[in-house]
């Protein structure tokens, strides 16, 4: 079998604590291909029943993604850049204004983290627009791009929708009853619908704003099916949750830890620094398995990097939505390969690459050979570590990915065998 060929297989499955946390990898049968993992602060996942949790710090999170509300039964390993959640109270809902509605406690039914704690429900008492808004955020210095969200839980109403005070072409409705998106204006973050189970949707939506705009809210509204602006009197849904963040998409729920003050994540890091089994020389197979988060040029699906070094690497980044990039950067100097390639945020991609030698590789996507390089600038081998999600340590651009399988072969496996591996 093919995977019998690996030097080095992480599928996310355990760690060991005590300190100092080290993700165990499947392959191989030592702690020789254990990672290094950090993260400076709590976090949160969902766990296999389900649940949203809190991770200690420096604990990896085995995710436990959910497909239409069913949890599934691999992890996965969820790495995310640092996040702030400007919600100074997601228990108790204090600041939030609420405009032609009413929210009241609600403890009958139960939480997304299996509480039945910090659940509201908003009642709407008018057609204008019946929303809470949160309005503890000044209108930025410079143009910056937020993305809010919140569990939400139909009560009587069919449709609700997020939207922002000023920036009124960024919005989205949301149907609950299908658990789809019925509606959207604006593509600064396109909005999203996450199944939770037990009746619970997570719903998304962003926007840009600049300093020219006078006031910057952020709302929930009891909405009609094509408009964030009409509602309906008298209706209710179940709220969870809220959550605003700088960013291009939707990170893992941060709740307030100190009420009055605003929380931040940290960010992940997954490596395996000076591995003893890596080669020496070329070649080298790397096959990836993961769900793109993120359209960026340093947001990178794994790294072969030289540790302690910021200018000695080769990966595959995410650039944009018909775009891969192969990155091979030696003393500084890199070189970088464009590559057609269309896709979109939230695909899973099983990405294989073969660096055949200083001036070669190719690369397979999904079962297909995507792209081939015969005589590119020649970067001679000086690399004796590994990342997962992101392109290095020093100089880190703050980018992650999580991942599902990460494997390494100490030769280039055939053509045939990476269309098989990535298929």
């Amino acid at each position: 079998m093919i995977y019998d060929k690996a030097s080095l297989v992480q599928i996310p499955s355990g760690y060991k604590g005590g300190g100092t946390e080290n993700l165990y990898s499947v392959v191989p049968n030592t702690a020789d291909g254990d990672f290094d993992f950090t993260r400076a602060s709590t976090a949160t996942r969902v766990n296999k029943d389900g649940l949203i949790e809190t991770i200690a710090d420096d604990t990896p999170r085995l995710n436990y993604p959910l497909l239409n509300g069913v949890v599934q039964s691999n992890p996965t390993l969820l790495l995310e850049p640092s996040r702030t959640n400007r919600i100074t109270d997601t228990e108790g809902w204090g600041g939030f204004s609420e405009v032609q509605a009413v929210l009241s406690d609600n403890t009958s039914i139960t939480a997304p983290d299996g509480s039945a704690t910090g659940i509201k429900t908003l009642t709407s008492s008018s057609t204008i627009q019946p929303r809470i808004e949160w309005r503890g955020i000044a209108v930025p210095a410079s143009t910056t791009t937020y993305v809010w969200s919140v569990f939400v839980k139909k009560g009587t109403t069919r449709y609700v929708a997020l939207s922002h005070f000023s920036d009124d072409t960024q919005w989205a409705v949301f149907d609950l009853n299908n658990g789809v998106i019925q509606d959207e204006a604006g593509s600064d973050v396109p909005a999203k619908i996450e199944n939770y189970g037990n009746g619970w949707y997570r719903i998304s939506k962003g926007a840009t704003i600049t300093t020219g705009q006078s006031n910057n809210y952020f709302k929930l509204t009891i909405a009609t099916p094509s408009s964030p602006s009409v509602g309906v009197s008298g209706e209710t849904v179940n709220i969870w949750g809220f959550q605003i963040e700088i960013g291009l998409y939707v990170s893992s729920f941060i709740p307030t830890t100190t009420v009055g003050s605003i929380t931040t994540r940290s960010a992940d890091t997954c490596s395996l620094p000076n591995y003893s089994n890596l080669p020496t020389d070329y070649p080298l197979t790397v096959y990836w398995k993961g769900q793109v988060k993120e359209f960026d040029g340093f947001n990178c699906a794994f790294s072969i990097y030289k540790d302690g070094a910021s200018g000695e690497f080769l990966t595959v980044s995410f650039n944009t939505a018909s775009q891969i990039l192969v990155r091979r950067a030696i003393g500084g100097s890199e070189d970088v390969d464009f590559i057609n390639y269309s896709y979109s945020l939230g695909d899973i991609l099983k990405i294989g690459i073969k660096f055949t030698s200083a001036t070669t590789f190719k690369l397979f996507i999904n079962g297909s050979e995507i792209y081939e390089e015969t005589s590119g600038t020649s970067k001679t081998w000086d690399f004796n570590s590994v990342l997962i999600g992101q392109l290095r340590i020093a100089a880190d651009t703050g980018n992650r990915n999580s991942c599902d399988v990460l494997m390494l072969f100490n030769e280039a496996l055939t053509d045939s065998e990476l269309i098989t591996l990535t298929s």
